[in-house]
C-alpha cells in the first residue's frame, strides 16, 4: 500500500467514460443507448477520441454536442502530431464556441503515410501551446503510463516527460490501462517524489474478448501479467469463461485501486456498456 499523499480514499470517486466516435448510423445508434445506460452511474464526464492527425475531427465534435445535449459533460481529446499550430488554433476556438472546458490533450500517432511531425513534436507542446491560447479555458486531462510509454528510452526519462506536461499546465492525468495494481502505485509514488501534485486516474480495460486485449496490449505496451494471459488462453473459444474470468480481475482490481487512495476510474469502453455496469455494481457504488 503506499503512503503517497496523492492517495487518500475518496467518498465519491471520480468516474468516466472513453468513447470512440462511430463511422456508421448503426454504431452511433448503439453508442446512444451506451451512453443513456452508463450515464445512469453519474460520470464526472464522457471523453471522445480523435484519430490520427484529427482523421476523426468532424466526428469527435459532432459526438461531444450530443453527448452535451444529453445533459453530461464531454471532454474531447486532441492530438497533435501531425498537426499545425492554426490547425490546433481553428480547433480549440470550435470547442470553445461550443461551451467546451474540458480535453484530453495528447501527442497521439503519427497518421499512416505522414512522413513529418507537423508543429508539435510532444504533448507538453500541446499543453503549452493550449495554455497560451486559451488561458484557463481549459481543464487539460494529459496521458500518464504507469508501466511506462512503449517508446521510453528509459522509466526516468518517462517521468520527466510527464513532468514536463504538469509543469506546462495540465490539470489530471488519466493512465494507460494495466493489470498490475503496483505498477500504478509505484508511479503515483514516483510523481510525488518529482513534486507532481495533479491527480492521477488509473485507466481500466474491461475484458470481454482475450484476441482484441492481446492485441491491444501489444501495441501499446500495456502487459497482460503471464498468469492472466496464460489463463484466458486456456479458455480457448469460451466467450462466457473469459468474460467471468476478465469480471472478477478487474473488478478486483478496481477495488485495490480505490482502497488505495485512487481518486477514481476511467473506462475505456469501446463503446460498449454491459460488463462496465457489472464491474460497477459490484464494486457496490
Amino acid at each position: 500500500m503506499t503512503t503517497s499523499s496523492l492517495l487518500t480514499p475518496h467518498s465519491s470517486p471520480i468516474l468516466s467514460f472513453e468513447f470512440f466516435p462511430p463511422k456508421t448510423q448503426e454504431g452511433m445508434d448503439k453508442l446512444h443507448a451506451t451512453r443513456k445506460q452508463l450515464g445512469q452511474l453519474n460520470p464526472e464526464f464522457f471523453s471522445v477520441t480523435f484519430g490520427a492527425g484529427g482523421s476523426t475531427r468532424d466526428r469527435t465534435l459532432e459526438t461531444v454536442i450530443e453527448i452535451q445535449r444529453e445533459g453530461h459533460k464531454a471532454a474531447p481529446h486532441l492530438s497533435c502530431i501531425g498537426s499545425t499550430r492554426e490547425s490546433i488554433r481553428a480547433i480549440l476556438n470550435e470547442y470553445k464556441s461550443h461551451g467546451i472546458r474540458h480535453i484530453v490533450a495528447l501527442r497521439g500517432d503519427m497518421p499512416s503515410g505522414m512522413a513529418c511531425a507537423g508543429e508539435f513534436r510532444y504533448a507538453n507542446e500541446l499543453v503549452e501551446f493550449i495554455r497560451a491560447e486559451t488561458g484557463d479555458w481549459f481543464h487539460i486531462e494529459v496521458a500518464a503510463y504507469p508501466e511506462f510509454h512503449p517508446q521510453a528510452i528509459s522509466a526516468q526519462t518517462d517521468l520527466a516527460n510527464f513532468k514536463r506536461k504538469v509543469d506546462a499546465g495540465a490539470d489530471a492525468a488519466i493512465t494507460q490501462y494495466f493489470y498490475n495494481a503496483d505498477a500504478y502505485f509505484n508511479f503515483v509514488d514516483e510523481c510525488q517524489a518529482m513534486g507532481i501534485t495533479i491527480p492521477i486516474v488509473p485507466g481500466i480495460m474491461p475484458i470481454g474478448n482475450f484476441s482484441q486485449l492481446a492485441r491491444f496490449s501489444d501495441a501499446c505496451g500495456a502487459e497482460i501479467p503471464r498468469w492472466l494471459r496464460l489463463k484466458l488462453q486456456g479458455y480457448g473459444d469460451d466467450s462466457a469463461a473469459i468474460r467471468a474470468c476478465g469480471l472478477d480481475v478487474v473488478t478486483g482490481l478496481c477495488e485495490r485501486l480505490l482502497k488505495g487512495g485512487a481518486p477514481g476510474l476511467h473506462f475505456y469502453t469501446l463503446n460498449q456498456a454491459g460488463l462496465i455496469s457489472t464491474i460497477w455494481q459490484r464494486l457496490g457504488l
